[in-house]
């Protein structure tokens, strides 16, 4: 009567739903049985607690138990508004302290029960520690699929043994335990759905609206166990009309959720990626076991840029995956070709490169190629690493005359397609059009490489190189020529109007540019000067020794041709 929002929120106790065109029928259905089956639950959640003594360990139980519904039904709306880290750090020790409770309380009746119970809850708690030391960002257990998934089952098996517990106790009723039981069979069925062995959205609402319904038996099986500790003596069964109430109620629950389930051939969209944020394009080191495949499968649907997607989107995330780890062993581009067809690609031709494999078999993209599995912090580190050691490679080729500031470092180009590098004024308001300038005139003089546009001068390279040694020198009045051992040498003028001259700087990720911060070589301030360019190339590469130095002279000179 109301409309979709309203029915939205008085089932999901959530902001309305945004769907466009309106809930389908069988949404409509789902929400109306839901309303039903949570007015339900919150009956059996909200009745009073048992009157009954209760000794200091048991009081400290129940008023836990009651936190973890309050929880479960409202707190959690405040903690999310928290600090990331507030939500692990609550759950491990709220958890932590209910089973120490549970070892405690309940009357297992059995060393062994006890104990495989406390090793079930061991392990449901080193999965919250490990969650709380990544949100620290302290070390933590980089766990697989299958580490994942034991936990899961852990927690699975630390309810069922504890409604064994307590069926052995004998304070709980007949209803609080088929309500454990209930819990344990509805985490049973969402762990294939959770790992990615069936589907969980069916391109309908009703299944999610189903399942956040059903979820609720955990919160009513924590409220009946804190709400019946004084019983004594023998269970007493429920009446046999609430017995029936129970039994139609789990039915009309999980029967729909077992009939939405689709069959296998119906693509299945477990990893959607959002997570993991692939358009920002995560290394592979920073992402979690968990996410790398969620990676590959938003990269395999992107449509980034008005592209076409890797993958058409009537295939599975399980087919996505599995013909990704054919592509992985795909010996060229032509068998990836033939793979990407049979898939039904729309873009066959562009092949897969191996930064985008990496998510999905590490193993054979990192046996060949180490650096696509580094964290960005590692890759950080090995950059510097490498450009540290190519530096130390080059030495001042005239040790012997100091300049008033100097510095040799390597320069890095790129391998193909670069012109050489520049000595500039950066601060020169018309900086990029006397770049330009300079690079239309590099090829003026061929015998030189040097363009000259006022404060820019471009210096090309003789041999077809990625890389060279570089060193700068700047000087009060002009140093001997000494062009023996040079292959090349040019004096060429140069004028600074901010009071600059240097070398640009490669940077922090960054490809081209002088693998350490050049000194400013204008050491007279504004004005002009003279630059000297030295050329040679050897056994050990391309060196170049570039003088700077006073002078009014706009003369070229060959030195030495």
């Amino acid at each position: 009567m109301l409309g979709d929002d309203w029915l939205w929120m008085a089932t999901t106790w959530s902001p309305p739903a945004d769907v466009p065109g309106g809930f389908s029928t069988l949404t409509t259905v789902a929400l109306l049985v839901a309303a039903l089956v949570k007015a339900a639950y919150l009956w059996l959640i909200l009745r009073a607690p048992v009157r009954g003594a209760l000794d200091g360990r048991a009081k400290a139980l129940r008023a836990l138990l009651y936190l973890a519904v309050v929880y479960a039904l409202v707190l959690w709306s405040v903690i999310v508004l928290l600090p990331d880290v507030v939500y692990p750090a609550f759950q491990l020790a709220l958890w932590t302290a209910i089973n120490v409770l549970y070892l405690l309380v309940i009357r297992w009746r059995s060393r062994v029960l006890r104990t495989a119970a406390g090793a079930m809850f061991a392990v449901g708690l080193a999965g919250m520690t490990n969650g709380l030391l990544e949100q620290l960002d302290l070390p933590a257990l980089e766990w697989s699929v299958g580490v994942e998934l034991s936990v899961t089952l852990g927690g699975v098996a630390a309810t069922v043994l504890t409604v064994v517990g307590q069926r052995r106790d004998g304070r709980w009723s007949r209803g609080t335990q088929v309500a454990g039981w209930s819990s344990a069979g509805f985490h049973t069925l969402m762990v294939p759905l959770n790992f990615g062995f069936g589907s969980v959205y069916s391109g309908d609402l009703a299944l999610p609206v189903l399942i956040n319904v059903v979820g609720l038996v955990d919160i009513v099986w924590f409220a009946a166990t804190a709400r019946e500790l004084p019983l004594e003596g023998s269970p007493v069964g429920p009446p046999p009309v609430r017995r029936v109430i129970r039994v139609a109620v789990a039915a009309v629950a999980v029967l729909p959720i077992i009939a939405l389930i689709p069959p296998e051939q119906t693509p299945r969209l477990t990893y959607t990626g959002g997570s993991a944020g692939c358009y920002d394009r995560p290394r592979f080191g920073d992402l979690k076991p968990a996410e790398r495949e969620a990676m590959f499968l938003c990269l395999a649907r992107s449509t980034d840029n008005g592209f076409s997607p890797m993958f058409p989107d009537s295939r599975s995330d399980q087919e996505i995956l599995a013909f990704g780890r054919e592509l992985c062993r795909a010996k060229d581009r032509d068998e990836q070709k033939a793979i990407l067809t049979r898939a039904g690609s729309e873009r066959p031709d562009w092949g897969v490169d191996s930064w985008d494999l990496v998510y999905v078999c590490p193993e054979i993209v990192g046996a060949t190629q180490p650096d696509l599995l580094r964290s960005t912090e590692e890759a950080a580190e090995a950059g510097a690493a490498y450009i540290a050691e190519q530096n130390a490679k080059c030495r001042d080729p005239w040790p012997k005359r100091k300049g008033v500031v100097q510095a040799t470092a390597k320069y890095f180009l790129f391998v193909d397609g670069d012109h050489g590098y520049l000595v500039h004024d950066p601060e020169d308001k018309a900086a990029d059009e006397e770049a330009e300038r300079a690079t239309d005139r590099v090829y003026d003089d061929g015998r030189t490489l040097i363009g000259v546009s006022g404060s820019a001068a471009l210096v090309g390279h003789l041999d077809d190189i990625s890389d060279l040694c570089l060193t700068v020198k700047a000087f009060r009045t002009a140093p001997p020529r000494r062009m023996a051992g040079w292959d090349q040498v040019t004096e060429v003028p140069i004028v600074s109007r901010s009071g600059r001259l240097t070398v640009p700087y490669m940077g922090e990720g960054g490809e081209v540019g002088a693998g350490i911060p050049m000194p400013n070589l204008a050491i007279a301030g504004k004005g002009r000067y003279r630059l000297r360019v030295y050329v040679r190339v050897d056994a050990a590469g391309e060196e170049h020794l570039i003088v700077v130095f006073p002078g009014a002279s706009e003369e070229r000179l060959k030195l030495k041709p």
